[in-house]
């Protein structure tokens, strides 16, 4: 059937309080992207750490209706819901029905990270040319309210952990992928090798979406994925935690005791600026402190003593 769409961009602060309301007067359901990207394919999800949201200076926020929803009465609704939201911005449209999964999926594309790391659509086809037989191959659904490999918080630790693997130091090896979102980063490490994979984070339901995802890949198996009270109290030779820098520093003991001595750590979710007290904050566990960029974003990365 067809829908009412409803549209309006928001500040990244006052967005929970704009989707409550939609969610009350009977949105069927509610997109965020990050309105100042350009294109689709730039529109992912940051995946959140643990109490974190997206940094995003606005958000492009759509809701879709029952087509028959009356627009005046919707805003009257929404209005009421909570006087000191403004919804003057907001922009109505109807909208085709339409397999809205694929229609989304059909504007990312395959991509490559490292030399072997493929983050490929679900129903898409790796590009002529790659190497099927050596590719890491990661199928992922982009989701809406996780990563799917395009930031480059999540691009920089899929980089990291195709190094790794190319120095042989994923194979056969347990990774912990500390606020794992939709598993993007567990998946890689199976797939380039790594025997075990233990995934953490503080949201339900992206402990669902690693599952659902580790299924479609075929490493169901190979991974475990736990939220924070439940997670094990391990060491690891392989932690990487992509979230956001005030978390990095907040957990930095707990990280720093899951990595096993002369294992590695990747931190991701840190802004250009931040990186310095990272460094001497975790510089009283780990040597070897590097630190990779790509656009506005940083990776720490180093060796557990």
């Amino acid at each position: 059937m067809p829908y009412l769409e409803l549209s309006l961009r928001c500040s990244e602060a006052e967005q929970p309080r704009y989707e409550n309301a939609l969610e009350d007067v009977g949105a069927l359901a509610v997109t965020l992207l990050d309105a100042d990207a350009e294109t689709p394919n730039e529109r992912a999800i940051l995946e959140p750490g643990v109490g974190e949201m997206p940094i995003w200076g606005e958000v492009a926020l759509s809701a879709l209706f029952d087509a028959e929803a009356d627009p005046l009465l919707l805003l009257a609704a929404l209005e009421a819901f909570d006087p000191d939201l403004d919804w003057s911005g907001a922009g109505f449209r109807k909208v085709e029905d339409q397999d809205w999964e694929r229609a989304w999926m059909d504007q990312y594309v395959p991509l490559r990270f490292g030399a072997r790391t493929w983050i490929v659509p679900w129903n898409q086809a790796l590009p002529e040319g790659a190497d099927a037989a050596d590719a890491a191959v990661v199928r992922l659904d982009p989701g809406l309210a996780f990563g799917s490999g395009t930031h480059p918080t999540t691009s920089l630790c899929l980089q990291w952990l195709d190094g790794l693997a190319a120095q042989g130091e994923l194979q056969g090896r347990q990774v912990l992928d500390f606020g794992c979102g939709s598993g993007i980063l567990a998946l890689a490490a199976l797939k380039l090798g790594a025997a075990q994979a233990i995934g953490v984070d503080n949201d339900p339901q992206a402990i669902v979406a690693t599952r659902d995802n580790a299924e479609r890949n075929g490493v169901g198996d190979h991974l475990q994925v736990f939220l924070p009270q439940d997670e094990p109290a391990t060491r690891y030779p392989v932690v990487v935690a992509n979230i956001l820098a005030s978390a990095l520093d907040a957990l930095a003991d707990l990280l720093a005791a899951r990595v096993a001595p002369g294992g590695r750590i990747a931190l991701s979710g840190i802004l250009v600026g931040q990186e310095d007290d990272l460094l001497v904050r975790y510089g009283a566990w780990f040597d070897d402190l590097r630190v990779a960029r790509e656009d506005d974003w940083v990776r720490i990365d180093g060796v557990r003593r």
